[in-house]
Parts: C-alpha cells; sequence; structure tokens
C-alpha cells in the first residue's frame, strides 16, 4: 500500500489538532524563554521560526522513514529553564553555543548508548524536582498578572479553568484566544508591516564558554531528554509501537543542531501532542496513523513561516498577560513534574532541596541555579544511600 493510500481525513484532524495545541500552547513560553535569555525581537523570531521549520521537518522525515506516528515538538520546560536563567556574559551569542552543545549531547545519547543510560541513572525524582524549579517562576506567572491586572488577567484564568473543567487540551489554546481579545479591546498594538510575511533568519555566531556549557547546555539536556524524548518513546510505546530509541534521539539532536545558529534552543519527541497523533482517535488503523504526525509536521512549518507576524505583535503586548498564558500552559506539567520528585519517601529531602536551590534563581561562578540545584539533590541522594547502606 503506497503512502498516498494511507492517507485519512481522520488522521488529517488529529494531526492539525496536535499541531494547534502544540504550538499555540506553548509558543509564549519560547518567546519568553529566548527573550529573557537575551535574544532581540529579531533573533527570537528566528529562533521561534527555527524551531518550527525543525520540528515539523523532523517530524515529516521520520514518520515517512519508519512509517510511525513520529511526532516532534521544542523543548518548553528547555524554553522555561532559559527564561529563568537570565542573560549571559557573553550575550545571546554565548546560549546559541550552549544549544549546539546540547544538541550535539542529544546526538551522541542517540548513537552512543552509555550516555543514554547515564541520563536514565539519574533519579527521576531529582530530574523532576528540578524541572519544577524551572518552571515554578512562570507558573506563579498568572497570580502575579491578577495583582497587577485584575480586570485583563482574570477573564483569561477563568476561561482556562472552565476549558480545563471539560476538554482540557483545549483550556490553554482557549486563554490565548481570550488573551488575544482583551488586548485587542484594551491595548494598541503596533503597526502590521508586510516585511513581517517574510521569514527572516537571523544567524548567530555561536561563542562556547565552559559556564553556558555547565550553566544552560547541561540542564537543558537533561530536561530535555527526562521530560521530553524518554516520556516521548513511552507514548508510543503505550499505543502500541516499538520504535528502536537511539535513532530517533539522533535525529531530534541533529535537528536540533540545525536550528541552534538561528536561535532554536531544542527539538525533541513529543510527549502530550504524540497521544493525539498515536491514539485511536488518529485512525482505528495502527499503520496509518503516522498520517496524522506528517500533517502535524506539515503545520508546524506554516507556522514557522508566520513567525515573524507572531513574534513582533506578542513581544509589544503586556508581558505579565504572555507571561500569565505562560505559565497556565506549564500548570499542568508543574504538577506532574512535583508529583515525581515527591513520590518516593526515600528520595523526597534530596528533592525538596533540588527544587529549592533551583527555583532560588541564584548564579555562581556564571552558572544557573538549575546545575547547581541538581549538584546539591545528587549530593544529599548519595549521602543518604551512604548511610543507608
Amino acid at each position: 500500500m503506497s503512502r498516498f493510500s494511507d492517507f485519512s481525513l481522520q488522521a488529517a484532524s488529529a494531526g492539525s489538532l496536535a499541531a494547534l495545541i502544540g504550538f499555540a500552547g506553548s509558543f509564549a513560553v519560547v518567546l519568553q524563554g529566548l527573550d529573557g535569555i537575551g535574544a532581540s525581537p529579531a533573533e527570537a523570531a528566528s529562533g521561534l521560526m527555527a524551531l518550527s521549520l525543525a520540528m515539523g521537518l523532523c517530524g515529516i522525515l521520520l514518520s515517512l522513514k519508519t512509517k510511525l506516528p513520529v511526532s516532534i515538538a521544542w523543548s518548553t520546560p528547555g524554553a522555561a529553564l532559559l527564561a529563568t536563567t537570565g542573560p549571559l556574559q557573553g550575550g545571546f551569542a554565548a546560549a546559541v553555543g550552549a544549544f549546539m552543545v546540547c544538541a550535539a549531547l542529544i546526538v551522541l545519547s542517540g548513537l552512543w548508548k552509555p550516555l543514554g543510560r547515564w541520563v536514565a541513572a539519574i533519579p527521576a525524582s531529582l530530574a523532576n524536582a528540578m524541572l519544577a524549579g524551572v518552571m515554578l517562576t512562570f507558573c506563579l506567572a498568572p497570580v502575579q498578572a491578577v495583582a497587577e491586572g485584575p480586570a485583563l488577567a482574570l477573564p483569561i484564568i477563568l476561561t482556562w479553568a472552565l476549558v480545563w473543567r471539560f476538554k482540557r487540551l483545549y483550556a490553554v489554546p482557549a486563554a490565548l484566544v481570550v488573551t488575544i481579545v482583551v488586548i485587542l479591546l484594551t491595548n494598541e498594538l503596533p503597526p502590521f508591516e508586510p516585511a513581517y510575511l517574510i521569514p527572516q533568519p537571523v544567524l548567530v555566531v555561536p561563542e562556547f564558554s565552559l559556564a553556558a556549557a555547565i550553566g544552560i547546555a547541561l540542564p537543558l539536556f537533561i530536561v530535555t531528554m527526562a521530560s521530553q524524548n524518554i516520556p516521548g518513546i513511552a507514548v508510543l510505546k503505550a499505543n502500541g509501537y516499538h520504535p528502536t530509541p537511539g535513532p530517533l534521539f539522533a535525529a531530534t539532536g541533529v535537528f536540533s543542531l540545525l536550528s541552534a545558529p538561528f536561535g532554536g534552543h531544542a527539538v525533541n519527541m513529543a510527549a502530550i501532542t504524540a497521544a493525539l497523533c498515536a491514539g485511536p482517535d488518529a485512525h482505528a488503523d495502527p499503520q496509518r496513523r503516522y498520517w496524522a504526525a506528517l500533517v502535524s509536521g506539515i503545520f508546524y512549518v506554516l507556522f514557522g513561516l508566520v513567525a515573524p507576524v507572531i513574534t513582533v505583535f506578542v513581544l509589544a503586548l503586556p508581558t505579565y498577560l504572555i507571561l500569565a498564558v505562560a505559565g497556565l500552559a506549564l500548570l499542568g506539567p508543574f504538577a506532574s513534574a512535583l508529583t515525581g520528585a515527591l513520590e518516593e519517601t526515600e528520595d523526597r529531602l534530596a528533592a525538596v532541596v533540588t527544587f529549592v536551590v533551583t527555583a532560588s534563581g541564584v548564579s555562581f561562578l556564571g552558572v544557573g541555579s538549575a546545575f547547581w540545584g541538581l549538584l546539591a539533590g545528587l549530593g544529599l541522594y548519595a549521602l543518604t544511600r551512604w548511610r543507608a547502606a
């Protein structure tokens, strides 16, 4: 049977929905992450475009090659990490260097099994605690938005809560729609320029530093692998597919490496939206569901081409409202990470130490708090195990 004969409107519908939810649900987090790490508006637009094109093309290529519904996404937890890290010495060029190091590590983890095993050996409680600490600042943003502008923030939050009650996947896109309406009614938008419709990639010459490699590349690699790539494989397996993880990880690393010089921090296996493409809602026949991931990839490419328009308007809007939407998007992942961090009683204190050090946002020796949080947690974890022995 040819690939075109496998096409179905049901799969196409599931794929387009997955792309819409994946993009609308977290692009604000990506833009805030790039802005927080020191990217200019043009560089942030370029990064959003590069990520969208990378995850779209990677998803299309892998789905065609494997005939599996392989969904690719950007690293939303990684973007939250960037936002809490802040500008580096060396500016955005140093961040791009760290993105490239992270991408190389992802490729290596797919090609060299020991590295993949080392990542998997990091206690899940500590990886989740670091992830929760990274996301805490964003998750506080909706509360801070209510304090700063209750008349504007409350309708957004109430919409999110009501939609979440009945259809959780649509909650963040619905909140985003209300945010747009609120902003249109209360703020003056920047004038539209036809040039915004032209993709404008910005090539950033990377700078490599040990501080950026330790403070950004290593935590970005860990959260991307632990919270995206490994769960993404688990979603495929839960739906009856049995891919070989290594080549998939390596492919996401290659596309991350290609997007990094243009501002993309990382792409990876999708987890939440992957369930839409790999599950029975995409098609009754599991062998035809890969078309859902193909269509999703096509839409990501289209979204990438209009990234300059999205970026110009988003960055011109009230920051507290955009942060509020980003925070709402991360509440679910934050809850999952926090639950995973505290699940094992014996590891609970080490996880709490990891969480509070990471959430503190304190940098030392030019290295961000995520690294120090994980290091502190691992130290206490090792001490606990040694005493127990």
